[in-house]
């Protein structure tokens, strides 16, 4: 298994766990709160070529 699919299969494995620990709303603010604030931490020049490159391009 790539480090990518183990990343993602952890990822899975703590929102998964969230929904079951905390109330819903809580847990959908944690899964979709952490990406965002990781987006925001961006530079400008980082945020632009995260726009520009396409989503298959990204990761590789």
């Amino acid at each position: 298994m790539s480090n990518r699919a183990k990343v993602a299969v952890g990822g899975v494995a703590v929102g998964l766990i969230l929904l079951w620990v905390l109330p819903a709303w809580l847990a959908l603010l944690v899964i979709v709160g952490v990406p965002v604030a990781a987006y925001l931490t961006l530079d400008p020049s980082q945020r632009r070529r995260l726009r520009r490159a396409g989503r298959r391009q990204i990761g590789k």
